[in-house]
């Protein structure tokens, strides 16, 4: 499946994260790419959202690296990785414990690289490009996985590290 979708606002990104999270089980992981400031996070507010977590909580967890976001009951409703800060690198995802640190709940990633397709394959990936006049291109492709396909990973936009 693929889909392209216009957003003219935050708040359109936001709901189609909302809209998507409908779709979302919990072994789902999606993958989140764009430049900074393309509206990443905004996307993954709305899916956490749409997953039933409390608003207030759903930031960028850039310094944090893995926030996990829970509605009121306080089950845990999704995570969201943010590897920017990370090299791409089987160590540094070691680190983390991936992929059972994230097992049980929808997972959003933000900057994935190309090691952490075999930690923790993409069911969603989702990118976002800025258009003239701050509209926001969103395409969302619906990864092969569970129907035992293979692709190509296609390029990212993982920020080089020294």
């Amino acid at each position: 499946m693929r889909r392209e979708v216009i957003s003219e606002s935050e708040k359109e990104t936001e709901d189609l994260g909302r809209e998507l999270a409908r779709d979302l089980s919990g072994s789902d992981v999606v993958y989140l790419m764009g430049d900074l400031g393309s509206g990443k996070t905004t996307l993954a507010r709305g899916l956490a959202t749409g997953l039933g977590a409390v608003v207030r909580e759903v930031a960028s967890p850039t310094f944090a690296i893995l926030h996990e976001y829970s509605g009121p009951g306080g089950a845990i409703s999704m995570r969201h990785l943010d590897l920017y800060r990370l090299a791409d690198r089987e160590s540094e995802l070691e680190v983390l414990g991936l992929p059972d640190a994230v097992a049980g709940a929808p997972v959003a990633v933000e900057w994935p690289g190309r090691t952490i397709r075999s930690a923790l394959p993409p069911t969603y990936e989702v990118t976002i490009e800025e258009q003239p006049g701050g509209s926001r291109r969103i395409e969302i492709l619906r990864s092969p996985r569970e129907c035992g396909g293979t692709q190509e990973p296609p390029p990212t936009d993982t920020p080089t590290h020294s």
